[in-house]
């Protein structure tokens, strides 16, 4: 039975200061007594949702992935989220998603133009379904939610879609009623990871960070706290439930041009 340690950690990201992003995910990850396979965290995790992307945009091979890159092997994890990138003289929105063994990474697509995100930010092209330990994971970025076409899971080419967000209180209805479309939908499990608090511009976030099951039932929604939670995923029930209702074979097909 393939079964995976699924956590997410929902905090109040310091506005714009990496090194104390980087100390509240350490105590975070250090006093947690959790068994975890996948460390999932809000987006752009080391700055909160800011458009001061030249002064803050790293490479690849910069400070953050290095940091990552060690937690993961210390913890003999995976942590995914997001952050701000510089790749070929441009700034992206760019998802991670880093095990022990391996690095992946996501350009957000879907650029949140009311936030100017699309002024600051070059846009991707490319999804990322990422295998890891028995689960095929697709991961996606915030704004991304509000498109099904982009995250349509042609043949379950994928068991898990991740949304890594800053997604204000403001718009919570919206938040948690596509995570449960986009989980019925795709016949997937779904996980959202959001903040706490207030940002640098003064928008308010209320958490709601959640996992959804592939029939559209809640299995955790965190509260408007710092937390850490873990649940465990089955791709066995999945697997079960995409045969006695195999409502994927009859999908409609999309071409994106």
């Amino acid at each position: 039975m393939n079964l995976l340690n699924l956590s997410i950690f929902q905090y109040d990201i310091a506005w714009e200061n990496k090194e104390a992003n980087f100390a509240t995910i350490e105590r975070l990850l250090s006093s947690s007594h959790a068994n975890h396979d996948l460390v999932v965290l809000p987006e752009m995790f080391s700055t909160g949702f800011s458009m001061q992307s030249s002064l803050l945009a790293e490479p690849n091979s910069g400070k953050t992935v290095a940091w990552i890159k060690l937690l993961a092997q210390k913890y003999d994890t995976a942590l995914c989220g997001s952050l701000i990138a510089e790749d070929g003289g441009r700034c992206f929105n760019r998802g991670f998603f880093i095990t022990p063994d391996n690095e992946y990474f996501y350009d957000k697509r879907h650029l949140f133009r009311m936030g100017s995100e699309s002024k600051h930010f070059s846009a991707g092209n490319d999804r990322l379904i990422v295998p890891f330990r028995g689960f095929n994971i697709c991961l996606q970025v915030c704004y991304d939610l509000r498109f099904p076409v982009w995250a349509r899971n042609v043949d379950n080419e994928y068991d898990l879609l991740l949304y890594v967000a800053n997604w204000p209180q403001s718009r919570a209805k919206v938040w948690n009623a596509l995570l449960v479309a986009r989980a019925i939908e795709n016949m997937s499990y779904v996980c959202g990871a959001n903040r706490i608090g207030t940002d640098g511009m003064g928008l308010h976030y209320g958490g709601d960070s959640s996992v959804i099951d592939f029939k559209g039932d809640e299995v955790v929604r965190l509260p408007n706290e710092e937390k850490n939670f873990t649940v465990q995923l089955s791709k066995e029930a999945l697997t079960e439930f995409r045969k006695k209702f195999p409502a994927w074979k009859d999908a409609d097909r999309f071409e994106l041009r």
